[in-house]
């Protein structure tokens, strides 16, 4: 299922941050396109060192360490051969955590976040306001962050990517909005968009990121940072609660009545 649109939409404002998030996003995605290779980790050196720099490495956020060179396989015909490629990031390893946002794997990857970000972030903004949605979503990738540094401290691989913080907006849609209607996209068979509520969208999500973080324990080599996933979703389904408590709305919001069009009749 691939949510592309909601149908109630309350914004009263345009969504800057949202704007502004995703423009950064693919600002830094098309800097390492020039960078050379496909902006896969293994595709250029440059982009390995990019990518190094700024993505968080979990043993060297949760250790201290500060790992400054790493040897680049650069083929060559038939045979390999292993360049010195300088890692050392600019910035404090623990600013690592907030660069690690703006940082993707590849045309999947951001094409992704991006797509869940624009359906779902223009809500979550219209609710909390510019300022404090910009707060929250960097307090979601944090969350995202540790919760996977947390799980799997000895890894060396470079942890990147804004799911963890797009995954915040989207516990905090599934709290504030969960009878509005997404349109998605279903694949079975034949590929139809329909229309379903997120609650329904959302709970399945994340329901499949817990059982697929509960099937990567142990694991130490890459791939998708399912944990980062469930603290970011976890946290913002937090924040809304908080949220709804403050303002004094019910946790639970009640099913909308669908109109009956026969009722205008005696």
């Amino acid at each position: 299922m691939f949510p592309i649109g909601d149908l109630e939409n309350i914004r009263t404002t345009r969504p800057y941050v949202t704007y502004g998030l995703i423009g950064l996003n693919l600002l830094v995605f098309f800097y390492m396109l020039s960078l050379g290779g496909s902006v896969l980790f293994s595709d250029s050196c440059d982009v390995t060192a990019f990518v190094s720099k700024f993505g968080v490495i979990p043993s060297e956020l949760f250790n201290g360490e500060n790992y400054t060179q790493f040897r680049c396989p650069v083929q060559e015909g038939r045979f390999t051969r292993f360049e010195a490629v300088d890692i050392a990031s600019p910035i404090p390893t623990w600013g690592t955590a907030f660069t690690s946002m703006f940082v993707h794997g590849g045309w999947l990857h951001i094409i992704g976040n991006m797509l869940y970000l624009w359906v779902f972030g223009d809500n979550i903004e219209a609710r909390f306001g510019h300022l404090k949605f910009l707060l929250f979503y960097l307090a979601a990738g944090l969350a995202a962050v540790w919760a996977q540094v947390i799980i799997n401290t000895n890894s060396e691989i470079p942890m990147v990517g804004a799911s963890g913080a797009v995954a915040g907006v989207l516990g905090a849609y599934l709290v504030l909005f969960p009878q509005n209607r997404i349109n998605t996209v279903v694949i079975f068979f034949l590929i139809t968009v329909i229309q379903l509520p997120a609650l329904f969208v959302l709970g399945f999500w994340f329901i499949l990121q817990l059982f697929s973080g509960i099937g990567s324990l142990g694991v130490l080599e890459g791939g998708v940072a399912y944990w980062a996933h469930i603290g970011g979703f976890v946290l913002g389904m937090l924040v809304a609660v908080i949220y709804r408590l403050i303002r004094r709305e019910p946790i639970l919001q009640t099913p909308r009545r669908r109109r009956n069009p026969w009722d205008r009749f005696p």
